[in-house]
């Protein structure tokens, strides 16, 4: 197996003081589902940011299926396309419906014509389970939905990687499951994932590696097993005690 994201060395410091990520090294082989974990302000969000270079990396590589993001000859754009991300936030536009905001990038981004972005983005809707919202305004949705045509948004683009920031943390509890459905199918499809998360069930479930990451830092990382089950740092260990 190939790494598909191969981070080393990185490092984010804002405002030349907070050192938000120092020094973490870690990979998604293709197919893998990797799961970073991790208390509040521990950096996870900002290394997860920094693998499509929202946040710019202040040193170390991202590799993205052998390309380095960081090297200033990459396009940056092109390298981009082959990642799909999803927010805590949705992040659609409210003037347009389900299909335009789902068809938008798939035109202007992959040159796509009308008629082929619109069977993606059906095919899209159907498998995230809402193809009879293609119509509807984002505000006709509920938080759930708008997060699964986000999750749609992103797959039609047909992207190597899709990486979720905390995907789950705006919804209210009832609608935290029918999108963590959505990522459990997508992970056993054979998506390469990269998600940072508090639902731990999701972990369990769905992951292959979870890395445990505090105060910047890489504590531990292995199977879900031996990460929950038998953590060996006494860290993890503090952490899964307050939470589990």
């Amino acid at each position: 197996m190939s790494a598909m994201i191969e981070v080393s060395g990185l490092t984010k410091t804002f405002n030349k003081t907070i050192h938000a990520v120092r020094g973490v090294d870690l990979s998604v082989e293709k197919g893998e589902v990797v799961v970073i974990v991790g208390p509040s302000g521990s950096g996870k969000s900002t290394v997860l940011r920094c693998m499509n270079l929202l946040e710019i990396p202040t040193g170390g590589d991202v590799w993205i299926d052998g390309v380095n993001l960081v090297d200033e000859s990459t396009d940056l754009d092109t390298a981009r396309a082959e990642l799909g991300m999803v927010f805590q936030q949705f992040n659609l536009f409210p003037h347009l419906t389900v299909l335009g905001n789902i068809t938008l990038a798939q035109k202007k981004v992959r040159g796509r014509s009308d008629s082929e972005a619109y069977q993606t983005a059906m095919r899209q809707l159907e498998r995230v389970g809402i193809p009879e919202k293609a119509d509807a305004y984002p505000r006709q949705l509920s938080g759930g939905q708008q997060q699964r045509v986000a999750i749609a948004r992103a797959l039609a683009m047909e992207p190597k990687v899709m990486l979720f920031d905390e995907p789950t943390s705006a919804l209210d509890p009832e609608m935290i499951k029918e999108v963590l459905d959505v990522m459990l199918e997508l992970a056993a499809e054979g998506m390469t994932m990269a998600v940072v998360t508090h639902e731990m069930g999701f972990a369990r479930a769905a992951a292959d590696r979870v890395y445990f990451i505090d105060e910047g830092l890489i504590v531990e990382s292995g199977t879900p097993d031996e990460i929950f089950d038998n953590p060996q740092h006494e860290r993890t260990k503090a952490f899964f005690d307050k939470i589990l």
